[in-house]
């Protein structure tokens, strides 16, 4: 990619690079599989970020998301997780949930803040959604999310 880009600079100048980087961002999003979650009567579509790759990058780099959608991320065993939002340009609201998929807490962050926010405890998963989506839906901890992929043991 890197020798890419430094070609195409050289042949179009650096002002032709910005379609093809958001082109390559966009692409690189919709690589990831989707899975239909629900939460009481409320559903939505997540995709999932089950590699430590896939983790770190989250939604660094979005500029919005689509009403009803979000990220999944899923760990390879439960613990406390803790999540930051640099390099994330949308407000966004996180649920940790633990292995039976009761939600455990639910913290709002700030674009590109550095503050740690962890869960209360052991979680497997956690679902970022915009800022306010689990609130103005009445979801709170102790909430039962459905469809979570199940772990491969």
């Amino acid at each position: 990619m890197i020798s890419l880009i430094a070609t195409l600079r050289r042949l179009t100048g650096a002002w032709m690079l910005a379609p093809l980087l958001i082109v390559h961002g966009t692409a690189e999003a919709a690589e990831l599989p989707t899975v239909k979650l629900s939460i009481g009567e409320h559903q939505l579509t997540a995709e999932v970020a089950a590699t430590p790759e896939q983790r770190a990058r989250g939604l660094m780099h979005r500029f919005s998301l689509k009403p009803d959608q979000g990220m999944l991320f899923e760990f390879e065993r439960p613990e406390v997780q803790g999540f930051w939002m640099k390099n994330t340009y949308i407000p966004l609201s996180i649920a940790f949930i633990t292995a039976d998929g009761r939600i455990l807490n639910i913290e709002d962050m700030q674009p590109h803040s550095e503050d740690l926010h962890r869960s209360n405890g052991p979680a497997l998963y956690a679902v970022e959604m915009r800022k306010g989506w689990f609130a103005a839906k009445g979801i709170g901890a102790g909430s039962k999310v459905a469809g979570l992929p199940m772990r491969r043991r």
